[in-house]
């Protein structure tokens, strides 16, 4: 899938207007200012995960339809042959696999991450987001540098996280390779339980 700026830009600012939300909210709702959202939805700057995550979650789409323009339509079950999923490349060169892409209804997103070893990372503070819901991390090869709260920790193959991602939170390859993990997103809890 060619990942195109603009088409995600547009769908975005035309689920806000559907929705009836200003950019002032969609800016609170991102964890921005309202300048800063607008760059986004006019397609100025690229997008995180965790940005698409809050507007999906607002807007009350699934994260693939603000992806591709398609609601998802599997019900039941899907399934992703090896080197399938719906590929999406975000910061830094972060390619995610979107494991259950044409599955609706989903209480998780799952994906195969592909996490860059870059050098002039390892010695400079982690990138962090923060989102509502949990998550959990588990790495299928390399070293990732993981950070929660503070706490920096080193997981290797077989190793993996749970958390609260609510946390501000990041991760970085280190070691001197590329860093490939399974990471699935768990939706908030919207029952009251």
């Amino acid at each position: 899938m060619d990942y195109d700026l603009k088409a995600i830009a547009q769908r975005i600012a035309a689920l806000r207007a559907i929705c009836e939300l200003s950019a002032e909210h969609m800016g609170k709702t991102t964890g921005m200012s309202t300048e800063e959202y607008l760059e986004f939805e006019t397609g100025s700057r690229d997008f995180s995960f965790t940005f698409l995550y809050k507007c999906a979650a607002a807007f009350g789409v699934d994260i693939v339809e603000i992806i591709t323009g398609e609601a998802p339509h599997l019900k039941g079950y899907t399934i992703v042959r090896e080197g399938g999923g719906l590929p999406i490349r975000r910061r830094a060169g972060f390619d995610y696999s979107h494991l259950a892409a044409r599955f609706t209804g989903k209480l998780c997103e799952p994906f195969v991450v592909t996490a860059p070893y870059i050098e002039a990372q390892q010695n400079a503070p982690i990138e962090q987001g923060a989102h509502e819901g949990q998550e959990f991390n588990y790495i299928l090869s390399g070293t990732m540098k993981f950070q929660i709260d503070g706490h920096i920790e080193t997981l290797n193959p077989g190793d993996s996280v749970y958390y609260d991602s609510s946390r501000g939170h990041g991760m970085i390859a280190c070691g001197g390779q590329p860093c490939v993990f399974i990471s699935v997103v768990l939706k908030p809890n919207t029952d009251g339980q």
